[in-house]
């Protein structure tokens, strides 16, 4: 299989260097989208031999991975792996997801499966099962962790699902893959919290997540 990784990352020069070098042991070609950032995390990506696209400004990670999407597309690869630049993601589990992804249109590195998400913040917790639990409904499918940005996707199937809205790109793309009934399967992943940088969960984003959520739903099930 031909796999390119995808990597989001704003102002991640502190830790995208060793992310890249863990990555490009286990695929073809590693992808970073520099989103806006002002710190030097381009060039380091370059200097680790990855291929860079850059944004002017930031657009978040919902734009940022489509970006990425896109280049996985356009190129043909077979499967594209999404990473985070902050070290959440080790490479060492890299195998584990491409082996599961032979029989599934989009793997998921799942923290419910193991105890991993427990050291997460009560209000991360809660928006982590408030998203799951709303794709499973209306999806009819049975997953754990929604929102697990460590994935793979066949490149096929992520044509026909590409996200609009960038908030909540891996919650309207999952929900859409299971309205396609798209073979979906959850992968026992550690994830640690991030140790630098700043989650994008917080309080704000929890209250807000109500009026995305309708957003959300509204593209998939009445617009799709």
């Amino acid at each position: 299989m031909d796999v390119v990784a995808v990597i989001p990352a704003y102002n991640e020069a502190d830790t995208i260097g060793p992310v890249i070098d863990g990555t490009h042991e286990h695929v073809d070609r590693v992808v970073v989208v520099d989103d806006g950032s002002s710190d030097s995390t381009a060039q380091i990506a370059r200097e680790h031999g990855a291929t860079v696209v850059e944004h002017v400004f930031n657009t978040g990670v919902g734009g940022a991975v489509r970006t990425g999407y896109q280049y996985a597309i356009q190129h043909d690869y077979d499967f594209v792996l999404q990473v985070d630049a902050d070290g959440q993601h080790d490479p060492e589990y890299i195998p584990q997801l491409l082996d599961a992804a032979a029989d599934s249109d989009m793997v998921i590195a799942s923290r419910y499966l193991n105890e991993s998400f427990q050291d997460y913040s009560l209000t991360r917790k809660l928006g982590i099962a408030f998203f799951t639990k709303m794709v499973n409904t209306l999806g009819g499918i049975d997953i754990t962790d929604v929102t697990s940005g460590f994935r793979v996707y066949r490149v096929s199937a992520l044509a026909t699902i590409l996200h609009r809205s960038d908030k909540h790109w891996a919650v309207e793309q999952t929900l859409e893959a299971a309205k396609r009934d798209f073979r979906i399967t959850e992968v026992s992943i550690e994830i640690p919290t991030r140790e630098e940088g700043e989650s994008q969960f917080s309080l704000d984003t929890f209250v807000l997540y109500p009026l995305r959520m309708t957003d959300v739903i509204l593209r998939v099930l009445l617009f799709r």
